[in-house]
């Protein structure tokens, strides 16, 4: 380049090298490359979780949903050491609650016979029901959000709908997305429905998820899984496809 010549703009973008994860799967094992890869960790939070949030206050039994609370601990030291993001999803609405429908509002409150709802102050004196910033939308005490990790709020059932998770993935050259949280049926598996819908390949940790529905719930979930939008597999199926030849590096040319 001359002197008088200008630095170009550059569209060069970051690139990885690929890290191909072998993994035992249903309904087939499944290969995908860690370096385009993220973990989405759904709901683990206070007002869900905790024995003092919005969920038990109502009486939402949330024994089922903490089991998962130990493998989703193991699941992101595990990729966070294989240098996978972890992203945390969690509820944070607004405090007015502007942007929420009034359908999905009343139904916060079973249609007005279990106060309070959305937006509303929490029963515990611990903030407003799963306003961003209040104690409700923030991860529970017994899984830790490491310092590179992300957290983005959503305020529907689907973590896509009028968020900027789309975004943050696409920034990061993400194709594949992992799955856990509560509960599976529910803000897990809309969230992975539309995580394919805009072109993702799914893999649902079916241990590092809950739910408090009844089993054929879960199996129907599952169902849906094999045939629609990706594969499950569980926490101790990635940790051995780390171990040994199920990893390799590929090399770009």
């Amino acid at each position: 380049m001359s002197a008088t010549e200008e630095e170009p703009i550059s569209f060069l973008r970051p690139t990885t090298v690929p890290r191909i994860l072998r993994v035992a799967a249903s309904p087939k094992t499944v290969e995908f490359d860690l370096s385009r890869s993220a973990l989405i960790v759904v709901d683990m939070q206070n007002d869900f979780l905790h024995p003092e949030g919005w969920f038990p206050a109502k009486g939402i039994d949330a024994g089922p949903l903490l089991g998962a609370v130990p493998v989703v601990g193991r699941l992101t030291n595990l990729l966070r050491g294989l240098r996978v993001p972890i992203i945390w999803l969690n509820w944070g609405i607004r405090p007015d609650c502007a942007n929420i429908p009034y359908g999905v509002m009343e139904r916060g409150t079973s249609y007005g016979s279990k106060p309070p709802g959305y937006g509303d102050a929490s029963a515990n004196g611990r903030g407003r029901i799963l306003v961003k910033g209040d104690w409700g939308s923030q991860t529970i005490d017994d899984l830790t959000v490491g310092d590179e990790d992300l957290t983005i709020y959503k305020h529907r059932l689907s973590g896509f709908w009028d968020s900027e998770l789309d975004s943050v993935l696409r920034k990061k050259g993400i194709t594949t997305l992992l799955f856990a949280g509560v509960n599976i049926d529910r803000c897990v598996f809309s969230t992975l429905q539309d995580a394919s819908f805009l072109g993702y390949d799914c893999i649902m940790v079916e241990d590092a998820c809950a739910t408090s529905s009844p089993d054929f719930v879960v199996q129907a979930v599952k169902y849906l899984m094999h045939m629609l939008y990706g594969v499950c597999t569980t926490y101790e199926n990635i940790l051995r496809g780390t171990d040994g030849d199920n990893t390799r590096q590929v090399e770009q040319h």
